[in-house]
């Protein structure tokens, strides 16, 4: 009598994906804690999966010999959308977009089918909601549904049927998590479950052109839950960023192969659901009724688009014996550098200071043009002196105590004379020749200068 070969489990890593024969508390591959769980081990008996696309495979050809195809574009008609993902979808493309819950990720997409589904063949997969909530949030939002077609279904094999019958130029699969395949015993939202979904999803809209959009949860620390190789198999990750108890919603680009990455969008969520923001530097910037010291605008650069940001900074007197440094939007070993940079070359003292930095509006900033900006408005704060008046600031500083450049600088200042700033401090390598219409540059290579030229100004 026959019997049924006994399944084997492996240990496999959430965050890289590396497996492991038994289980441990920090990943051999990627060096995280608690990071590997257990699950059902592949079999290697019955049919390959994944034949059909070694039939696809071409011999060898020179480079030079491939003519590419520029394939056009999909525009959702939700311009910040459209911008975030380079210029629309593309025919084949799967975005993964993920976010905390509630922050308006099935509102965004259900809007962009809506708006698509007139000219286009469009499918949403719930696997969270009933046809019922999802009639009744397009009720809500009063979107028009002709056209919209939906598929409330988590089984993996019911979707893949029902997508390569309908032949839909767009689908959404809403969300990764919640689906599962027949192959495997495992619960919806395991590693196995999700890594598998995800590569047949991505298999189908490599071969037929339709273009995917994955929604996937993410995890206390802010990331996409599941293994990690669930980015690395798509072509797009977005990220929905900002406070649920915010009314403006940020989605950024982390990873595009078909666009700029770091790419900003920004939507206001409203009671007809997200709207686009066409002026995102008043959101960033605060409406002082007179100069407040500590605030200082920063003009960063979001991708493609400068964007005007107001940072923040609080200077207190410490009743601790380790003075605190926090930082929010910002870096925060950036900023114990740049206390330690203001100390040595400016004679800046905040040793025995609490010192507070934020970025309005709740975006945060990564790239090291932030530096000067955090700078002064320390420097405002200790003294309690507000900077000038429509006044802009970017510029890395270094440990020498140098302004170095920052990319796109002519941008920068075309963007901060747009919004009537009428002073900018840049590294003097930012200094345009012809100048800009509009606004002074004031161009400083070293952080004493900087700081001595804005005492000048006020």
């Amino acid at each position: 009598m026959a019997t049924k070969a006994k399944s084997r489990s492996s240990f496999v890593c959430n965050e890289c994906g590396g497996s492991t024969p038994r289980w441990q508390g920090q990943c051999p591959h990627c060096g995280q804690w608690n990071t590997i769980v257990e699950t059902v081990a592949e079999s290697s008996s019955g049919p390959n999966r994944f034949a059909a696309l070694a039939g696809t495979t071409s011999g060898l050809r020179a480079l030079s010999e491939i003519e590419p195809r520029e394939e056009p574009r999909i525009a959702t008609g939700i311009g910040e959308f459209d911008r975030v993902l380079g210029g629309g979808l593309v025919a084949g493309g799967v975005v993964l977009i993920g976010g905390d819950p509630g922050i308006g990720k099935s509102t965004l997409l259900l809007q962009a089918l809506a708006v698509l589904a007139p000219h286009h063949k469009v499918i949403y997969v719930s696997g969270e909601e009933s046809a019922d909530q999802v009639a009744l949030r397009a009720q809500r939002l009063q979107l028009p549904t002709e056209g919209l077609q939906l598929l409330p279904e988590i089984g993996l094999e019911a979707i893949l049927g029902t997508l390569a019958a309908a032949r839909p130029r767009i689908a959404v699969i809403d969300s990764i998590q919640t689906l599962y395949s027949d192959a495997y015993s495992s619960a919806p939202g395991s590693v196995t479950q999700v890594r598998e979904c995800a590569a047949q999803l991505t298999r189908f809209a490599k071969q037929s052109g339709t273009s995917l959009i994955l929604v996937g949860h993410v995890t206390k620390d802010g990331s996409l839950a599941g293994p990690r190789v669930l980015e690395h198999m798509v072509d797009t990750v977005l990220y929905f960023e900002g406070d649920t108890h915010s009314s403006f919603r940020l989605v950024r680009a982390f990873k595009n192969r078909f666009g700029a990455v770091n790419e900003l969008g920004v939507f206001a969520m409203t009671d007809r659901g997200l709207r686009p923001v066409s002026n995102p530097s008043a959101i960033f910037l605060s409406q002082h009724s007179q100069p407040v010291a500590g605030a200082c605008v920063l003009v960063t650069q979001e991708g493609t688009r400068p964007l005007l940001v107001e940072v923040q900074a609080l200077v207190d007197n410490s009743h601790a014996p380790s003075p605190r440094r926090l930082s929010v939007g910002l870096e925060q070993n950036r900023l114990a550098m740049l206390l330690a940079v203001a100390h040595r070359h400016a004679g800046i003292q905040c040793a025995d200071q609490d010192v507070f930095v934020n970025a309005v509006g709740g975006v945060k900033i990564t790239e090291p043009a932030a530096d000067l900006a955090v700078l002064l408005a320390i420097v405002s704060s200790l003294k309690n002196k507000p900077l000038p008046a429509q006044l802009a600031v970017f510029g890395e500083v270094g440990l020498a105590g140098e302004i170095r450049p920052a990319p796109r600088g002519q941008e920068r200042l075309k963007e901060a004379a747009k919004l009537g700033f009428t002073h900018a401090i840049v590294p003097k390598a930012n200094a345009p020749k012809g100048g800009v219409k509009g606004i002074e540059v004031i161009a400083v290579d070293r952080v004493e200068e900087a700081i001595s030229r804005v005492s000048g100004l006020g």
